[in-house]
């Protein structure tokens, strides 16, 4: 299999699928396409057929998207190392993930991930408190339940932790304080070795992209 990912500095999309990938137990070749370039678009679509990243390639087979890819990962991984065994906890697992997969567009927009910055905070409020207060929610939540196994969301590290990790990245960049058992998960997820080797690869990563409110806006290689 080959995993084509954007840039591990900015794209939340791939840092969710990577990170579950590395965790599954699978060799899986990873390939990055730098985004924000002219060139970027036209060469993931000779590559993948579209301009999205990040995508699963196994043989013929093209997986987009990285919730898809997280369940076609786990078809293939021994069991509990992507969901988690219990069919409660599984689906539960499901839940949240499918639930940051398709919403918190103001957490998205208002602080895009960058993971080797930091940067003033926007202001909490509106949407944005909204989404904050409702991701503060979900780990309150599941950190209460009975767990074994780690300090993660369900226990030992899953892929719920792996979509919540570009949360941990963005409350880090802009200054959000948690305290608590919040404070407690984000401090293991910041410090694992997952999201540890992750944030050293984006450190060198070589490519710059300026933010706007829309979006990337403009690219460079780093000097």
């Amino acid at each position: 299999m080959q995993l084509i990912l954007g840039n591990l500095n900015y794209s939340s999309w791939s840092i969710r699928a990577v990170l579950v990938a590395r965790a599954c137990g699978l060799e899986i070749e990873e390939k990055i396409v730098p985004l924000g370039f002219p060139e970027t678009r036209a060469q993931l679509i000779e590559e993948t057929g579209s301009h999205t990243v990040p995508v699963l390639v196994d043989g013929d087979l093209l997986v987009r998207d990285s919730l898809a890819i997280t369940e076609y990962l786990s078809e293939h991984a021994e069991p509990g190392r992507v969901w988690p065994e219990e069919r409660e906890q599984r689906a539960l697992a499901r839940s949240v993930c499918a639930e940051m997969h398709s919403g918190f567009l103001a957490l998205r927009s208002q602080m895009p991930v960058i993971i080797r910055a930091t940067s003033p905070a926007p202001a909490i409020e509106g949407d944005l408190l909204t989404d904050i207060e409702r991701v503060k929610a979900i780990w309150s939540g599941l950190l209460s339940r009975p767990r074994d196994g780690g300090p993660f969301l369900f226990g030992a590290w899953g892929a719920a932790d792996a979509f919540y990790a570009p949360v941990v990245t963005r409350f880090r960049t802009y200054g959000y304080a948690l305290t608590g058992a919040l404070a407690d998960y984000a401090d293991a997820v910041w410090s694992s070795d997952l999201l540890r080797i992750l944030r050293a690869q984006a450190e060198v990563e070589p490519w710059e992209i300026e933010m706007g409110h829309l979006g990337p806006v403009r690219a460079w290689v780093r000097e």
